[in-house]
């Protein structure tokens, strides 16, 4: 697991430089989708491969909660997006997912999986601002429902993990 978290965090890192050396809204669009995909992958794939099949379903209940309390937010609540593209900023559903995932791997698998997972997902909020979709309040707005979603619906893994 150690070489596939590093992996993530290596991604992470290129995804970032992709998205600096591009330095427009698409590029930081673009690098936020990718860092939500690989920590959703990261979240459902390492329980998968472990065959620890109680995980991969209290992972995918977290990025439900975090993905169903997004999308009913934004339907209540019509804020404009910076880039005035439409009414959907509030809250940041790629934050959402992201945090969500990241909280899953960190409470069921330890600090070792939760702080690169937490990297990344912190990536994404900020991604999500600089490409100019959403406003500070809808990124830290995802980030407490992913966090609370993940580290409310998953359990420890066992009892080694701190």
């Amino acid at each position: 697991m150690t070489r596939f978290l590093f992996a993530v965090t290596a991604a992470a890192v290129a995804i970032a430089s992709l998205s600096s050396a591009q330095a427009s809204a698409h590029g930081w669009g673009k690098a936020s989708s990718i860092g939500r995909t690989l920590l959703v992958g990261t979240a459902l794939g390492v329980p998968a491969v472990q065959g620890d099949w109680r995980g991969d379903l209290e992972a995918a209940g977290s990025l439900v909660a975090a993905g169903g309390t997004t999308f009913v937010l934004k339907e209540l609540i019509h804020e404009r997006r910076p880039d005035r593209s439409d009414d959907r900023s509030f809250p940041s559903g790629h934050t959402s997912i992201s945090f969500a995932a990241a909280a899953t791997l960190e409470k069921r698998y330890g600090w070792h999986a939760g702080l690169p997972a937490l990297a990344v997902a912190s990536f994404v909020g900020l991604a999500r601002v600089q490409a100019d979709k959403h406003y500070v309040h809808d990124v830290i707005a995802g980030a407490v429902i992913g966090g609370v979603s993940g580290l409310l619906i998953t359990g420890r893994h066992d009892d080694r993990v701190s």
